[in-house]
């Protein structure tokens, strides 16, 4: 026994050598593939151009269905003033380009998708493949922190002019710094973040775990019309999901100066003491119909962008 496992034992200690040696070669390779900055900045170019053009093709859409749903919330009884009857399209859509342009919130689509996308590709790269879905969570969760830079003091616009405080967008930014100061543009940002966090990681998790299973079932790649219907359900089911803490964001960037509330929780309090809880769930038909019909045309616009972009890539 003592004679064979010395003649054994340099042959088992060359085959372990030499597979630990093929292993190490190995995760080098996967390693230095996956951390190419290269492909990282390529992903981030793909998804930020990407992300702009879908930004802009939801904003300009549906911008009217975004009043109707911030009037509903703001508590304030838009249905039966002149300025509502003035005609709500036409504040919509005039608003609607002007905040385009002045106000940029394509910015914030490119810089979310931007971040979105590198992050998600590191996280799939690190976790397991069964926590695939925690994965897709995170990456929303940190894409979503990264745009709140750009998306708050454009929320925070948008909604003043959606409650006709300000007629355009410049005005309105003028107005907001020199009566509230800069932080004014910031408005609710703790509120926006408690929304819009968890939203964009169900929101995107739920839309990734649904066409990975939809392109297992098909063994194909998606159509754009396939990638819009699943698209559609996320943002539905996310935006139901999140209407409360929707109108609480709501409520604090609409209040400007007046400091009706003191915080989130004084919002809260406030809201279910004078209103009843249910007001929390105020302006849910408008929200899940634009982010049912906003998740369609998002991820519809966005993968077709993001497989021309790619296309024009240089192959390696």
């Amino acid at each position: 026994m003592a004679i064979n496992s010395k003649t054994e034992l340099p042959e088992d200690r060359l085959n372990f050598e030499a597979l630990k040696s093929h292993h190490k070669s190995k995760a080098i390779a996967s390693i230095s593939k996956q951390q190419n900055p290269f492909d990282l900045l390529r992903i981030l170019y793909e998804g930020a151009v990407s992300g702009a053009a879908a930004g802009v093709v939801v904003e300009a859409a549906l911008y009217p269905i975004d009043t109707i749903k911030t009037r509903l919330q703001a508590g304030s009884s838009w249905w039966r003033t002149d300025h509502f009857e003035r005609s709500l399209f036409r504040i919509g859509w005039k608003s609607s380009w002007s905040l385009t342009v002045s106000s940029l919130d394509f910015k914030a689509s490119a810089i979310f998708i931007g971040v979105y996308e590198p992050a998600k590709r590191k996280l799939l790269d690190s976790f397991p493949e069964n926590l695939s879905a925690l994965a897709h969570l995170t990456a929303g969760a940190i894409g979503g922190a990264a745009s709140s830079i750009v998306r708050v003091p454009t929320e925070v616009v948008k909604q003043r002019m959606q409650t006709c405080q300000f007629s355009s967008a410049p005005d309105a930014v003028l107005l907001i710094v020199a009566k509230e100061g800069f932080r004014g543009l910031y408005a609710g940002y703790g509120s926006f973040l408690l929304r819009d966090l968890p939203f964009d990681a169900i929101q995107f998790c739920l839309y990734e775990q649904l066409r990975m299973g939809y392109k297992l079932a098909a063994k194909r790649d998606l159509k754009d019309s396939e990638n819009a219907m699943i698209g559609a359900f996320a943002g539905a089911i996310t935006g139901a999901i999140t209407t409360p803490l929707d109108v609480i964001k709501t409520r604090l960037m609409v209040q400007g100066s007046a400091k009706q509330y003191e915080g989130i929780l004084h919002c809260v309090k406030t809201i279910a003491r004078e209103e009843g809880a249910s007001t929390l769930f105020k302006g849910i038909g408008p929200r899940v119909l634009w982010i049912g019909i906003g998740g369609s045309i998002f991820f519809g616009v966005l993968e077709r962008t993001k497989k021309l972009v790619a296309a024009k890539q240089p192959v390696d």
